[in-house]
């Protein structure tokens, strides 16, 4: 798979704890790098989850590169924000994302899923900068983040927040109603700390969530167990960030339905069923960075015509040292 073509390696937002935030343009074309990223990682490896990285590009890019409030120089400061990924098998998006923000060398993306390699099929705290918690069983994120929250609360650190990105999957499973029920109970406590992110995108390995285990109204059931939510379309940037910053002003649990699309940005992928856990074959990674670059291009032309500025750069080292 070297023949795969490199992924443009335009300069990066400013980390959200410094500088002005991203623009919306900014985040739209950022979520395109990172799917670009996935596209590569997936074809090189042979192996993963790329549908379900795609899904979840637009919102991952928004808490990265606007929301999450995190430095990649200090992967361990105590009031960092914490993110964790429940639908683990994702793990290539969250991948994407450490990596151009420099928290490991670019280069470390192709070697997802090898032998000895520390990017594994999914997060593991103990091998990836970055990484929160090993997630991958879904249904225990939500239940981990509550546990995070309650810890920080104890710990006075300061106003960080927790934010749980679930699958329809992880919706499935009993553990994350329980987790549902106790948050809101515990909201003075650290309960309140919490943003849950639902990706509902509708499609899992056996068919459709409504056909396998409908799980219905989410934002009905969230609310239902007193907590504020709001349901938006997760691939609307503009929707996506403001329902991500507003959900850090409430004084409860804060849930995001995101009504998505697998496979988004990948027009042979998007919202078809029998690509779950299937990597592309060399032909459609490369019909699919066709793609992709086209709406690269598209988009740092509009940047160009907004800003008046060259939006690309040169590579440059992203080394740990």
């Amino acid at each position: 798979m070297q023949h795969l073509r490199p992924v443009p390696d335009p300069k990066p937002p400013p980390v959200p704890i410094e500088g002005d935030l991203a623009t919306i343009r900014e985040l739209e074309r950022w979520a395109t790098v990172l799917r670009m990223d996935c596209v590569r990682m997936l074809a090189v490896a042979k192996s993963g989850h790329l549908d379900s990285s795609l899904s979840a590009a637009d919102v991952v890019t928004a808490l990265y590169h606007r929301v999450l409030r995190h430095d990649p120089s200090r992967p361990d400061w105590p009031e960092r924000d914490r993110f964790v990924l429940s639908k683990g098998h994702a793990a290539p998006i969250q991948y994407a994302a450490l990596a151009r923000y420099g928290y490991f060398p670019l280069e470390d993306l192709m070697g997802l899923r090898k032998i000895g390699a520390q990017l594994q099929g999914h997060p593991d705290m103990n091998r990836t900068p970055g990484v929160e918690v090993s997630t991958g069983s879904l249904g225990q994120g939500l239940s981990m983040s509550l546990g995070i929250a309650l810890a920080l609360h104890l710990d006075g650190d300061g106003d960080a927040r927790v934010w749980c990105l679930l699958s329809d999957g992880d919706c499935q499973e009993g553990q994350t109603w329980e987790a549902a029920t106790a948050a809101p109970h515990f909201a003075d406590r650290g309960g309140a700390r919490i943003t849950a992110v639902v990706d509902y995108n509708h499609l899992q390995t056996d068919g459709t969530t409504e056909e396998v285990m409908d799980i219905g109204d989410m934002r009905a059931k969230f609310e239902s167990f007193g907590w504020d939510t709001v349901e938006i379309d997760g691939h609307d940037m503009a929707a996506i960030v403001d329902a991500l910053e507003r959900s850090r002003t409430v004084e409860r649990p804060a849930a995001i339905v995101c009504q998505t699309k697998k496979g988004r940005g990948v027009s042979s992928m998007e919202g078809r069923f029998g690509f779950h856990g299937k990597p592309p074959s060399p032909e459609q990674a490369e019909e699919a960075l066709t793609e992709l670059e086209h709406l690269f291009a598209a988009q740092t032309e509009a940047l160009e015509t907004a800003t008046g500025e060259f939006a690309a750069v040169p590579s440059r080292d992203r080394g740990s040292d």
